[in-house]
Parts: structure tokens; sequence; C-alpha cells
């Protein structure tokens, strides 16, 4: 059986139980006996190379104590089992600061879990099909990351599952163009379940890891936070399967709970690559951790204000932002007005409408900078979809090749080399400055659509407003007849 099979079949045996309801609850039971099973592969490889390693996980909680055997415990031992000890152990497990402790993986996954199967004949049907997967098999791993692809997929039905889902193509694209490489401090401070983590962690493999203390110093550079529990635990285990063997750097938290101001030199890092939640309005309070000039509700606006702090002098970052950051007012405009004072904003790519569709539906950008040097000029390359198609959609999303001609645009290690062309255009820091820091400049190439003549239109509109008029009129007659009979 393919696991793609088998993910499917304990899908299906999850909507016979009563206590599983909907797509978000059924990810969520999937993800954590899915992260047991991986953590325990991992365990049993980690223990045969290293004499002195120890599972984070207490023997008798371990998955191959109680979930392996497939005529083991089920029906209702099964249910008190993982309800009155499995869940209230590993929710409280003694953690240390020291690096390296996986116990604070196996506690935050479970921290705010829950087991919503209410059948432990069911359970013990679903621990048989989940025990058949083999994470140490490097094949059976390559395929099951597919599969996670598609359970991140199916969170368009779990909710508002655009908060935390990047398009692939995306982050690969944002990725290579800002390069990251081993020991350079990397963070995504709203990872969801860690696209931008899996697309750094790829590159580096393929361009930059060539010995053991290579990997070691990718990993050991790594930081992320998400708030949300059900993306976080999809991070962790996302990267336990991406061979990262402490996932404690993802933290379960709120990047924007803490002050502004605390975020000292020691917090500072080379590399931010995000997509921050938009249309989003933070807690009460949250705003208040913030100077009064970049006090606001807008979640998207919060983030970028702190991610202009956290770089270092050098650091870059590209990061995802809706249209209306590039013409918002307000704060919006002293975020602009700071971001190109502190930071060399060389690149904004605009995306269409449908890039994020179905989990968004609106114009999205691309921005790439660099902190250390005011901007002189942007550069705006407009994306456009491929000829033939009208939109992107989940049947036809964006990819990576929709991408290369930005990246044979993009010019060499400095960006030289580059050309306005029909996609292609600069303006310059007086120019925005005039506009007042609107950074939502059109394409000066583009020929817009000929929508007709504006006194013609007019014309138009004047007639069918008095048609409606007659309309109504003639609508009140036939009620007030009605009415008198």
């Amino acid at each position: 059986m393919s696991v793609r099979t088998r993910v499917k079949s304990i899908q299906d045996i999850m909507r016979q139980d009563t206590g599983v309801d909907g797509d978000a609850q059924r990810i969520s039971q999937l993800c954590w006996m899915f992260f047991l099973k991986i953590i325990d592969d991992q365990d049993q490889e980690l223990e045969l190379l290293r004499d002195d390693y120890r599972s984070p996980i207490p023997r008798r909680l371990q998955w191959r104590a109680w979930a392996a055997d497939a005529e083991g415990i089920t029906g209702e031992e099964l249910l008190d089992f993982v309800n009155g000890d499995l869940f209230p152990t590993l929710k409280k497990l003694a953690v240390t600061s020291a690096p390296g402790d996986r116990r604070r993986v196996v506690r935050d996954v479970f921290e705010d879990a829950y087991n919503y199967m209410k059948s432990g004949q069911l359970m013990r049907q679903v621990a048989n099909k989940i025990d058949a997967i083999d994470f140490n098999d490097l094949r059976q791993r390559q395929h099951f990351g597919d599969i996670y692809e598609q359970i991140l997929n199916d969170l368009q039905s779990a909710g508002n599952a655009g908060e935390y889902y990047t398009p692939r193509a995306v982050t690969a694209f944002m990725t290579d163009r800002i390069d990251p490489r081993p020991g350079e401090i990397l963070l995504d401070p709203s990872c969801g379940t860690g696209g931008f983590l899996t697309g750094a962690i790829d590159h580096m493999r393929k361009h930059y890891v060539k010995k053991p203390e290579h990997e070691e110093t990718m990993q050991t550079a790594l930081r992320a936070v998400e708030k949300k529990q059900l993306p976080h635990m999809l991070c962790v285990t996302n990267m336990l399967l991406h061979g990262i063997e402490d996932p404690s750097f993802v933290r379960h938290d709120n990047t924007l709970a803490r002050p502004y101001i605390s975020y000292g030199q020691g917090d500072r890092v080379d590399i931010v690559l995000t997509n921050p939640p938009f249309g989003g309005r933070e807690e009460d309070g949250i705003e208040s951790n913030f100077p009064a000039h970049f006090r606001t509700r807008e979640t998207a606006d919060l983030f970028l204000a702190l991610i202009i702090r956290l770089l270092k002098p050098g650091g870059r970052a590209a990061v995802v932002l809706p249209d209306g950051t590039l013409f918002g007012e307000g704060v919006k405009t002293r975020l602009k007005e700071h971001l190109l004072e502190e930071c060399n904003l060389h690149t904004i790519v605009r995306l269409p409408n449908s890039v994020f569709k179905p989990y968004a539906s609106i114009g999205t950008n691309l921005l790439f900078f660099e902190k250390g040097t005011p901007t002189q000029e942007v550069w705006f390359w407009e994306h456009r979809v491929p000829e033939g198609q009208k939109a992107y959609s989940m049947t036809r999303p964006i990819r990576v090749e929709h991408l290369s001609d930005c990246v044979a645009w993009w010019g060499g290690a400095g960006r030289e080399g580059r050309e306005e062309g029909p996609q292609a255009w600069k303006v310059g820091i007086d120019e925005i400055k005039a506009r007042g820091y609107n950074l939502d400049i059109k394409n000066p190439h583009r020929v817009e659509d000929d929508l007709g003549d504006p006194e013609a239109l007019l014309a138009e509109l004047d007639a069918a407003e008095r048609e409606t008029a007659s309309l109504r009129a003639q609508l009140k007659e036939v009620l007030a007849e009605a009415l008198l009979r």
C-alpha cells in the first residue's frame, strides 16, 4: 500500500469516529500520532548511532511500547492510557534550557494538543496503519513529504489556512533570491507550518552543506515562532521529517507579544524569510508593545516594524505583504518611511491576486530589503500569469518555473545588469517621497485596457439611472394599488 493510499485510509477511519469533527480536528489528531511515530523512528536510529542517547519520551509512552503491536491494547484500555497517562505526562515533561533537549520539543507539541477520538477500536486501526510507515526509510520519508503537502492543502476547509500557507513556488523563489548559508541566523517570526524553513534547509543542503559540520552549523542557526497550536505542531513534525534533530527552535509563542524595545543586540538575525498574517487584527494590548508612531492592530504592519528592528546591519529580508501596505496611509506611511531610511528596499515583486487562491484573493507583493543603507531607488517586477491561463487556482497553481523570467532578470550578486522592460521598472527615492511614500506604483509599460470614453460612459450611467427611477415609480404605483384593494 502506498503512503498516499495509507493516509487516505487513515482519514476514512477517523471519519467514523464521533469525536472527530471536521478537517481541523482530523488533521490535529493525525499529526500528534504521526509525530510520536516519527520521533520514535528517529530515536531508534539515534540509539544505534550514539551510545549515550536517551529518548525524550518515557519508555512506557514510546510509540514502540504501546502502538507498534498490531494486537496490542485497544478499546477502553487504549483510550484510558492515552487520555489518562500519555497526554498528562507529555504535557508536563520536565525540560532543561540545555540546547538539544528534545523533551522541550515533545512538551511544546503536546501542550495544547488534544485526543479527539472516542473509539479505542478505531484508534487501534489508525495506529496500525501509521505503524506500517517506516520514517527511517528515505524513500518512504520523501514520499510522505508529498503527503504532508496534501495535508496542508486540506487545511483550506479547516479555517483560515491562508494565515499559514504560502505556495511552495513562492517560498522557493524567495529563498533562492536571499541565498541563505549555514551559520547565518535565519528567522521566520510567523512560521506557520514551516514552508520557508524547509525551503531554506533544502537550499542550503543543495548548495552549501558538504560536511557533517556544515549540517550542524545550519541547524543551530535556525529560529522560528508560531502562535497557533495546529500549525506549530505541523511545523515541528515537518522539521523532523526534514532530518532536523532538535526542532525546539520552533517556539510556540506570539512574536508580537514581547515589547519591541526589549529586542536587543542578542536577538538580531542575518536573515528574515516570512509571510506574516495579514488582514488580521491583533488582540487588545499587543500594539502597546510598540512605539507610539508604529501602533496599530494590523498584524502585518507590526511584523514589518519588528523585522526592521531584528535585522543586523547588513542583514537581509524577503517578506510577503499585501497591496494595502504599499498604498496605505497613517501608520503605514510612517512604517514605509522608516523602512526606506533604515534599509535598502531594492526590489518589489508584484504578484497577481490569484497566487494565494483559494486561501486569499488579494494582491500580494514580495519585498526584498537589506538593512544598513537607505534606499536610493526601488526596482519593481510585475509577475504575470502564464499565457493561456486566466488565473492561478488549486488545480493550476503557481510553479517555480513561472518565476524563472524574474530570476533571469534579477542580475548578479549585486543585482547588476538589471534593465527596464515590459515587466520591470525602477523609481527613485525622490519620486517616492513626492508620492507620500505610496509604493503602489503601477507598471508604466503596461497599456491599460481601453474602458471607453468617459463622457460616453457617464451618459450611459445617466440613462441607466433614469430607467431605474422610472421602474421604481411604476413599482410604487403597483404596490399602492394592491394595498388599496
